[in-house]
């Protein structure tokens, strides 16, 4: 009586009678970037509106649920950054997202001749203004995606 052949430990995909090892599975290839003037500047033009949503929802909840409003400001922000550089794979997209912010940002500091503003003044506000600076910095200093090859 003989035994059966046992397949070497280890977790080899190859059966033991010589069969073909398995390629290792591949990842899609990522959808082709716009290529028409038309698109990248429509997509600029949403980052942009999309920075200044950002922005101005960032100022109001984050004073109003101090820490963790001051968190999920600036994490809204490395979304819309970061995301700027995914979908456009330049550092044009971060920058036309960080310039929406920075101008929502800068448009609800001067307050109103009232006296009413939505920056009091506090260590929040300044962690906010100078926390979504940098985090548009970091994500525009961040390489380049690689263009997918047809």
């Amino acid at each position: 009586m003989s035994a059966a052949p046992r397949a070497p430990s280890g977790g080899s995909p190859r059966a033991s009678s010589g069969g073909s090892p398995r390629t290792p599975a591949t990842t899609p290839a990522p959808a082709p970037l716009p290529t028409s003037r038309g698109a990248r500047y429509a997509w600029y033009g949403v980052l942009v509106v999309l920075g200044a949503l950002v922005g101005a929802a960032g100022a109001l909840v984050q004073a109003a649920w101090f820490p963790a409003g001051l968190l999920l400001g600036l994490l809204a922000t490395a979304a819309v950054c970061y995301g700027g550089l995914r979908a456009t794979g330049t550092q044009v997209g971060v920058a036309a997202a960080g310039i929406g912010w920075l101008v929502a940002v800068i448009v609800l500091s001067f307050g109103r001749p009232e006296g009413d503003g939505v920056f009091g003044g506090g260590g929040g506000d300044l962690l906010f203004l100078f926390g979504g600076m940098a985090i548009a910095v970091i994500c525009a200093t961040l390489s380049r995606l690689p263009r997918p090859t047809p």
